[in-house]
């Protein structure tokens, strides 16, 4: 009997959002996934993690039906028992209208992110939060220091197809790891280094799955790309590498930048970058003489102070040389605003006041300990529906964090699929649909698909999605929008209607609609973003955010960083771990089987100095906190480096704190952003 494949889109936080085929075995159960192989972006190929989801789908320890805590915060599935969903929605609306009339509708902040990608799914949560004037949220975990950067100087959120990149003869991954983040963009880049030859360089403080088979790797400090670019730009201008025609006519100030890098030598990088100066010229000369280089710009090194910065000086190269003007050349760093989408429906947008006070995620902790930098003269936050995040784990601080969500006058109701350690904290806990359970629409940022997913099986026991959550609040609320009155496949027909798009049936049955540009605007041969349709080597800096004196006026090493000192001598980076999705997948067997346990990577040479050896245990400490975990020797790194690779669950550290009770929740400029690789500590034998 032939097996019944239907057609899905991945939905988790990674730019690939996999075309996918599923295995339904049954109404309920599903077999293998495995990434669409006629998608000309996904090409067949599925992270592990994913093929696996099987193991995530009908895991034993999914909630089925909502609950009410009755024991401690923080206990898990034994402080909770089991109601019905009309006692739990009832709730959670008395809740929020209470604490609405104590202190106002900015005391209830409806908190989210991106565990679905789906628009639907995750945006809805919006369309709740504008009607009824609750507390708006600036969302600054993932991409709101890269966003600034790269708007500093193309102007707009797109770039080059990555498909490009099999016709590329250089390809630079910079401050990404796709090998385990974005594995489909390796199937590219092997595709250019088959058929062409193509050079792989990567970037990055240490040897990730993906520098283990690069070419060439360039471990830089954390936090000094922008030197790095600075002693490129040097030897390119010095040495004729540079298209001074294409500069005339596509940049601003090319002149002010040459007499700018004249002083940031290789020597003056390299004291910067701990880095070889004869290594920055070779990979100057390396790139300034491949025409067709393409510079697949991660997201690792923006989560730095000044990661806007460092990420601006990247994307200067490309205009530097004129790699813009060939098919393989250029740069991406998300194509996520390339999509002709009108989410008004959606998220609400119509109901949108913007004199409504905004609170930043990444400042949760201080937020809800009272803290009126953040909360201006507004009320304490007393009431939070989370979706689709789990700020106990992901967010900076989380010691302030922990003892935010521990206030006895705090209201959280949390919807999730696990007993997370967010859900942990919760009043109500409700139980959440999967991406195959339910309707949604997805968009990429690293590629040029829309794709519309029909729920493959049905929902888990009582499982509901996010929309049906929202619409069950909304009744309650007397939140009054025609989103709240529509079905999951009713908004997303609209949407694409209100956008000019074909319908969802139509997308649906082919599988995917491809959004991409031709190839003048996609490489900016048309114009850049500005008004002025010229890349900037000087950007405008106040006109991205508020905090922008700190930005340098022109690429450069912006020395605002959380520096090793005499106390603090090291250098964290809380990079991702392969078999985890952020906290994502952290469940599974599996794929903490591979992880193993928490563990920094330390360089040869200072384990030797603190007499540390493999699986020694060891205490890393900084201001804010100390955390345990087990040490492996690795020479793929700089000595002074530090890299963890996470986010495991707090419960999986040895004293139930996890590796983000080290990371600041300072905002990078010049609009905030999380700066979890930005961490000075010290180590030693716990």
């Amino acid at each position: 009997m032939p097996l019944d494949i239907l057609p899905s889109a991945c939905p988790h936080d990674c730019p690939s959002t996999c075309a996918l085929e599923v295995e339904r075995l049954d109404s309920h159960r599903i077999g293998k996934v495995r990434g669409a192989a006629d998608n000309s972006y996904t090409a067949g190929v599925v992270c592990a993690k994913v093929s696996r989801y099987a193991e995530r789908q009908h895991h034993p320890d999914r909630l089925a039906r909502p609950l009410r805590r009755v024991g401690p915060k923080g206990q898990g599935i034994g402080a909770f028992e089991p109601i019905s969903w009309d006692d739990a929605l009832d709730e959670v609306a008395e809740a929020f209208i209470r604490e609405t009339q104590r202190h106002g509708p900015e005391a209830v902040w409806p908190y989210f992110y991106a565990g679905t990608m789906g628009l639907v799914q995750r945006d809805g949560i919006e369309r709740l939060r504008h009607v009824m004037r609750y507390s708006r949220q600036h969302q600054t975990i993932c991409v709101s220091l890269a966003d600034a950067g790269w708007f500093a100087g193309v102007g707009v959120r797109r770039g080059v197809d990555s498909r490009e990149m099999a016709e590329s003869d250089l390809i630079v991954v910079w401050g990404g790891n796709p090998v385990s983040t974005q594995v489909n963009a390796m199937t590219h880049i092997s595709r250019a280094r088959k058929s062409r030859g193509a050079k792989l360089v990567v970037v990055d403080p240490y040897r990730t799955g993906t520098a283990a088979v690069a070419d060439l790797h360039l471990p830089l400090r954390p936090g000094t790309d922008g030197a790095l670019v600075c002693g490129m730009l040097h030897v390119l201008f010095k040495e004729g590498l540079v298209d001074r025609a294409y500069m005339a006519r596509y940049t601003d100030v090319p002149d002010e930048l040459e007499a700018h890098v004249a002083t940031r030598t290789p020597d003056w990088a390299a004291e910067i970058t701990g880095l070889d100066p004869q290594a920055i010229v070779d990979f100057a000369r390396l790139y300034g003489r491949t025409r067709r280089s393409f510079i697949r710009v991660g997201y690792g090194f923006s989560r730095s102070r000044n990661g806007a910065a460092n990420l601006h000086a990247v994307s200067c190269l490309p205009a530097v040389t004129g790699a813009w003007q060939y098919r393989g050349g250029g740069a991406l760093y998300s194509n996520g605003g390339l999509y002709p989408l009108d989410k008004t429906l959606i998220e609400g947008l119509d109901a949108k006041d913007c004199s409504v006070r905004v609170l930043d995620q990444c400042r949760i902790g201080p937020i809800l300990l009272g803290d009126r930098r953040d909360l201006g003269d507004g009320p304490p936050v007393t009431a939070m529906l989370i979706q689709n995040t789990n700020p106990m784990v992901v967010c900076p601080d989380t010691t302030k964090v922990r003892a935010g969500f521990a206030r006895d006058d705090l209201f959280v109701c949390v919807h999730e699929q696990f007993m997370t350690d967010t859900a942990a904290m919760a009043d109500i806990v409700l139980p959440a649909t999967t991406f195959l359970e339910h309707d949604d629409v997805y968009i990429a940022s690293g590629h040029t698909h829309i794709q519309v997913a029909r729920k493959v099986v049905e929902p888990f026991a009582e499982a509901r999605s996010n929309h049906a959550v929202l619409c069950g609040l909304a009744e309650r609320l007397g939140a009054d929008h025609p989103g709240f009155r529509m079905s999951e496949w009713e908004l997303i027909d609209a949407m694409l209607a209100a956008s000019g798009l074909p319908s969802a049936a139509e997308i649906h049955a082919a599988r995917w609609y491809d959004c991409a540009l031709d190839f003048e605007t996609a490489h900016f041969l048309n114009g850049f973003g500005h008004p002025d349709g010229r890349f900037r080597f000087k950007p405008d800096w106040a006109a991205i955010g508020r905090d922008h004196e700190r930005m340098p006026s022109l690429p450069d090493f912006a020395p605002i960083i959380d520096a090793a000192d005499a106390e603090h001598p090291f250098r964290l980076v809380a990079a991702p771990a392969r078999q985890f999705l952020n906290t994502s997948f952290t469940e599974t067997p599996s794929s903490r089987a591979r992880e193993g346990r928490p563990t920094v990577l330390v360089h040869p040479k200072d384990c030797a100095r603190l007499g540390i050896t493999e699986g020694s245990r060891v205490r890393l400490g900084n201001r804010l906190a100390s955390v345990v975990l087990h040490a492996r020797p690795f020479d793929g790194l700089q000595p002074g480096v530090l890299v963890v690779e996470s986010i495991w669950p707090n419960g999986a550290f040895e004293e139930g704190l996890g590796i983000n009770a080290l990371v600041s929740a300072d905002p990078g400029p010049p609009k905030g952003g999380g700066v979890f690789h930005d961490t000075a500590v010290w180590m030693r034998p716990a």
